[in-house]
């Protein structure tokens, strides 16, 4: 049974680790590895880590099974948003499972977690980005309700990319 639990600032290390490695696993076969590089030392820092999880209005919760990290989910309210900053919405800015748990319905569980988030604090809708070519990703959210509605640019590295917005009323 997988669980789902708030991370604490005592478990950036393990956060730190385990956002890198999935981020790696997924997006290195297709990017450069010198954009990889570039956009890692950058956004896989102690500090950033320890900032995100300072900021009251970003949470992160670990996907636990058999005591181990099996993915993550970071939820931003208000002005944490990357874009927007509605009171009356939440974004997931990541929500990633580790490729040995794909098809197991981890994903699933903490967007569902997400979700009944947003419809507990009344919140209007829940919002997203997610890279252009990934489409297995855009297919899951597109299964679970959310629409289409805006893009924006993702610089990764010297590469600039599209990832698409999409939300879910509530």
């Amino acid at each position: 049974m997988v669980t789902i639990q708030r991370v604490q600032l005592s478990d950036a290390d393990t956060l730190l680790t385990f956002s890198k490695n999935t981020f790696y696993e997924f997006f290195a076969p297709l990017n450069s590895p010198a954009n990889m590089e570039a956009y890692s030392i950058v956004a896989f820092t102690p500090q950033k880590i320890q900032a995100e999880l300072n900021d009251p209005d970003s949470h992160f919760y670990f996907a636990i099974l058999d005591n181990q990290v099996i993915g993550y989910l970071k939820l931003n309210f208000a002005g944490a948003q990357t874009e927007f900053q509605d009171e009356k919405a939440l974004e997931v800015e990541r929500i990633y499972v580790s490729g040995e748990h794909h098809g197991k319905y981890i994903g699933k569980q903490l967007l569902d977690f997400a979700i009944d988030t947003a419809i507990k604090k009344q919140f209007n809708y829940i919002w997203l980005g997610v890279w252009e070519h990934n489409s297995k990703a855009i297919a899951f959210y597109e299964r679970n309700g959310f629409n289409l509605f805006s893009s924006h640019e993702f610089l990764l590295g010297d590469d600039r990319q599209t990832d698409l917005l999409m939300k879910k009323e509530l």
